[in-house]
């Protein structure tokens, strides 16, 4: 408890010299405004926010189902099949060294305002970190285990269920985490290109407004989406890795 407590004391700290320097050097709102007036927009505005984080939010999840769709078969198809592994490598890391404001207008494009074009974009994000760790999970199995099921003629699939799978889960959940605390980009970046709902949306109508605050109270519930979804994966890590606290 007291290490969690002692994590906050520095997020506190950040806000104390924000609020401070903006009162302190008379700081227009409409550039930067104070935490507690981001806070108060926060709360006043919930049902606008919330209706445009419900879509977000969608979106973000919509991504990550599409993600794990194609990054677990891919991940499966490149361990046991190594000319698979050395064919799509390349093309894994190239999709991640295209900047993604290049791809949001062509899937505008190609996909339309909807919400499509926005999964599409989260989808490309996160399946990259489930992709790679799910792989080396599987890479990291012992060898005498993996001889061992070879002696006793295992299957494919039980060589997949009984071992591959179990060992690389800890992967998984980590690439799983890393996922989607960076789901949100994706989204956003494709409500910014194109939308019209959505907190990305709602920042750029906000911001064209000068409204600072609310552009702020976007990415406070936006970091609270990305938040959430760390906990609830971490919620459900701990409940499927449940031998590693047994450990």
């Amino acid at each position: 408890m007291h290490n969690r407590s002692a994590a906050f004391v520095p997020l506190c700290a950040f806000f104390i010299v924000w609020e401070v320097g903006c009162r302190l050097f008379n700081v227009q709102p409409f550039i930067l405004p104070p935490p507690s007036r981001v806070f108060a927009v926060s709360f006043l505005q919930a049902s606008i926010l919330f209706t445009h984080a419900m879509t977000t939010a969608a979106e973000i999840l919509l991504g990550l189902a599409l993600a794990l769709a194609v990054a677990v078969p891919l991940a499966i198809s490149m361990f046991y099949h190594k000319i698979v592994e050395r064919a799509l490598s390349p093309l894994l890391v190239a999709s991640q060294a295209i900047p993604v404001f290049a791809l949001a207008p062509l899937l505008i494009v190609w996909l339309g305002y909807g919400v499509t074009s926005k999964v599409v974009m989260a989808a490309v994000i996160i399946f990259f970190p489930i992709t790679v760790s799910l792989l080396e999970g599987f890479k990291n199995c012992d060898k005498d285990y993996e001889l061992l099921f070879d002696l006793m003629d295992a299957s494919f699939w039980q060589k997949l269920r009984l071992l591959h799978w179990p060992w690389a889960l800890p992967s998984f959940f980590a690439g799983l985490k890393m996922a989607v605390a960076v789901a949100t980009i994706g989204a956003v970046i494709g409500e910014w290109v194109g939308a019209q709902r959505g907190l990305g949306y709602l920042m750029i109508q906000m911001n064209a407004r000068l409204r600072a605050d609310m552009v702020f109270a976007s990415i406070l519930w936006l970091t609270l989406i990305g938040m959430g979804l760390w906990g609830l994966v971490g919620l459900v890590e701990n409940k499927v890795l449940y031998w590693k606290k047994e450990g």
